[in-house]
């Protein structure tokens, strides 16, 4: 556990691994799956592992909510009791009322230092602005020093994945500026990335094989010429060619960390089974 003067909060869709989140003393704020009548905190409840598995096979779709206003007051208060200061880095205000309800919250504790950086992105890709916001309060940082990582972070993130179908993420009712592909969504693979804030169309194949190398050849031409990049291999219950796209890509960028994360409830009711992305981070 870190004892850092200013505290990193971060939402649960940024899937930053478990042992991350310890090294760095993080707080993750769980938004929550709603499954018929149950409810289930994000990571918390049921593992990904469990929750694909009942994806698959169970006909009620489950929806998500963010995190509420209590909850993160509830949040501030506890790390408010560790931490002089707190920076929350929230995935895009465009995707999730959990900006919202971060900013909320803090205009009810006027007497605590909370700043608050809506990413416009989502999954490790946020997780990569929370991690160096995370670094700098480890290295002992003031707020104002975290706040610059964080933001001078968010300029060099992206994300893509690919799904095996956009009826997950039309369902959901995230699809954003990918509807146009809906068409014809049962002959191909789509790649999607965030854009504006917002799920966008970057592009479609009409293969798995095909879908893994644009993803591969994409990253590599995203950071070509760029130092200190950091990827992170993501997947929804297809770990195998998550890791086969991360090895790729790494050796073809010559990457100075690489991580792997399953993507949890709330982000693969969305993406749905076999989805396989990566996220990265430059400079």
């Amino acid at each position: 556990m870190c004892n850092n003067n200013v505290a990193v909060i971060v939402d649960s869709t940024s899937t930053i691994p478990e042992g991350v989140i310890r090294e760095y003393g993080m707080h993750v704020i769980p938004l929550t799956l709603v499954w018929g009548n149950e409810t289930f905190l994000d990571g918390v409840d049921m593992s990904a592992s469990e929750f694909y598995d009942r994806l698959r096979n169970d006909p009620v779709f489950p929806s998500t909510t963010q995190p509420s206003v209590a909850e993160f007051e509830e949040m501030y208060r506890r790390v408010g009791n560790e931490a002089s200061d707190i920076l929350v880095v929230t995935l895009s205000g465009e995707l999730s009322g959990t900006l919202n309800s971060a900013v909320q919250a803090k205009s009810m504790m006027p007497d605590m230092n909370i700043e608050i950086i809506d990413t416009r992105t989502m999954s490790m890709a946020a997780g990569y602005v929370a991690l160096a916001g995370a670094r700098e309060a480890k290295a002992g940082g003031s707020l104002t020093a975290c706040v610059e990582a964080a933001r001078a972070a968010n300029e060099n993130v992206g994300v893509l994945v690919t799904l095996d179908s956009l009826e997950y993420l039309h369902r959901g009712g995230r699809i954003g500026g990918a509807r146009k592909l809906l068409g014809g969504a049962l002959n191909i693979k789509p790649i999607l990335t965030v854009g504006d804030g917002i799920v966008q169309d970057a592009g479609k194949v009409r293969t798995r094989r095909k879908a893994l190398k644009y993803l591969i050849d994409s990253v590599t031409e995203a950071v070509s010429g760029k130092s200190g990049v950091r990827l992170a291999g993501l997947h929804a219950s297809s770990p195998d060619d998550a890791a086969f796209v991360l090895e790729e890509c790494s050796a073809a960028v010559n990457a100075v960390e690489t991580l792997m994360t399953e993507l949890s409830p709330v982000v693969g009711a969305h993406v749905g089974p076999g989805g396989v992305g990566i996220a990265w981070s430059s400079g």
